[in-house]
């Protein structure tokens, strides 16, 4: 957090998809370089989306499915992110993607487990 702003989770999901995109134009021009690329592309630039949608949920069962669509898709990131790191590319940018995934899968769990405590609590379950 910068200067105490407040937390946002919608511009740290697109700060991180923009890293990725970033970090595939730097992967080798290889079969693997190509098909790692796509994949880890599609589900990193997922994550944001979903959160985006999240944002605009019509309901709390939709916030958290469209939250936990989010968090599953952070974690085949992170799988791919470890394939291209024993496979394709291992340096610095690649490990700091590997944490910061590994941190928004934290958070993302967090904010789906809270939503559920929250529903939980209103409908009395």
């Amino acid at each position: 957090m910068k200067g105490g702003q407040k937390f946002d989770i919608q511009e740290r999901t697109f700060k991180f998809a923009v890293r990725v995109v970033k970090l595939v134009n730097r992967l080798p021009r290889t079969t693997a370089g190509f098909e790692i690329g796509k994949q880890v592309v599609r589900s990193a630039t997922s994550i944001g989306a979903n959160v985006e949608e999240a944002d605009a949920a019509e309901s709390k069962r939709d916030f958290i499915h469209k939250m936990s669509i989010a968090h599953k898709e952070t974690r085949e990131t992170r799988y791919w992110l470890c394939i291209i790191q024993a496979a394709l590319l291992d340096d610095d940018e690649v490990r700091a993607l590997i944490r910061e995934s590994d941190e928004l899968v934290r958070i993302l769990y967090t904010i789906v487990e809270n939503a559920r405590q929250g529903s939980r609590s209103k409908t009395g379950r």
